[in-house]
């Protein structure tokens, strides 16, 4: 049995800016529309899958279209590595209930991966996305869910196992507190029609030094 939430907040993701923002998602209106350019495009084609990942991966039911629409579908249909929730058996879109605590998730795991990959010194710009969680996520906020909340990630198998339980139950979601952003939440999606379409906010600049992200700034655009 599990227990509800109803967010009724925007949440905030922030991916690398290398990710293509638009596809055929955002030019397909309904479902049927995606399916029909799935069909024309020959999504089993293997440069094809490499750009719209795979999209057997999220059932038809579930499948969502529209300008903007790609950022959402692509957390389902790109797997690129386990994490809390999943042991790479099945995508997960991760957003935070704020910028702040979006930024900081985001900055745990980017110096992971450059530490881990020994990456000079660089810039990696960021691009946000916002949305509105519409549907009722587990809710494992409670005490009792603590050894879910291993800020480990080596020691994510137990909530691995338990995020592919959830996933299996064609539950929406998991919302659950953030551990790299003192009382922040954070919203595993499971199912891309819990959310809204996202829609671009702001531009970061993350300053790897080489040791550790070291600064984050924001990237004002200018109108002329």
């Amino acid at each position: 049995m599990y227990h509800y939430i109803d967010v009724q907040k925007r949440v905030h993701r922030i991916l690398p800016s290398k990710f293509p923002p638009v596809s055929l998602f955002d030019w397909a209106e309904n479902r049927e529309e995606l399916e029909q350019i799935a069909a024309l495009e020959g999504l089993t084609n293997d440069r094809l899958s490499t750009e719209y990942g795979k999209l057997n991966l999220v059932p038809k039911e579930d499948w969502v279209g529209g300008q903007g629409a790609t950022p959402l579908m692509a957390a389902f249909t790109h797997i690129g590595y386990p994490s809390r929730f999943s042991d790479e058996t099945f995508g997960i879109y991760y957003a935070a209930d704020s910028q702040k605590a979006a930024i900081k998730e985001t900055v745990f795991h980017r110096e992971l991966f450059y530490s881990a990959s020994n990456e000079p010194a660089c810039k990696i710009t960021m691009r946000e996305y916002v949305a509105n969680v519409v549907k009722p996520l587990v809710d494992i906020t409670g005490s009792e869910y603590h050894h879910l909340l291993n800020p480990n990630p080596n020691q994510y198998k137990i909530s691995q196992a338990f995020g592919k339980k959830v996933k299996n139950d064609n539950q929406w979601g998991i919302y659950y507190p953030s551990v790299r952003s003192q009382n922040s939440f954070c919203a595993a999606i499971l199912r891309p029609p819990a959310l809204t379409i996202p829609v671009q906010g702001k531009h970061f600049e993350y300053l790897w030094d080489g040791h550790s992200i070291s600064q984050v700034k924001a990237v004002n655009s200018i109108n002329f």
